[in-house]
């Protein structure tokens, strides 16, 4: 069996603030439309990069432990343990399901293909049209 390692803190951070800049850049265009077109388009520019990048980042992280649950029966192998107190099992017991059955997973793919197709129609329009 693989064993599956955090990215290094480097690349955890880049993600972390590339959701951060993603999202001050969408909330900051308000603001901007008072001042100049340009930088409206700049900075929703940065916010769908930022958010493809994020969402796609969150999607795998979720999709990664929902697989390590499934294809370890994982949510079994808590039942069973032995060695752990039964209130601590319940809360470990709803911590692998609910990696299975939350829907995080797909509100960030849903999230992670909208940018995309935004982006690529943004591009278009901005370049081509």
């Amino acid at each position: 069996m693989e064993v599956i390692k955090p990215h290094p803190k480097p690349i955890r951070l880049f993600f972390f603030w590339s959701g951060i800049i993603a999202t001050l850049a969408y909330r900051i265009i308000l603001f901007l439309n008072y001042y100049s077109p340009e930088w409206v388009t700049m900075s929703w520019y940065i916010g769908t990069i930022g958010f493809v990048i994020y969402f796609y980042h969150r999607y795998d992280i979720q999709n990664k432990r929902a697989g390590l649950v499934k294809d370890n029966n994982l949510v079994e192998a808590v039942e069973k343990a032995e060695n752990v107190e039964e209130d601590k099992r319940a809360m470990i017991k709803y911590l692998v399901k609910t990696s299975l059955t939350s829907k995080a997973r797909l509100n960030s793919l849903f999230i992670f293909i909208l940018s995309v197709l935004v982006l690529i129609i943004g591009l278009v329009i901005d370049f081509i049209i």
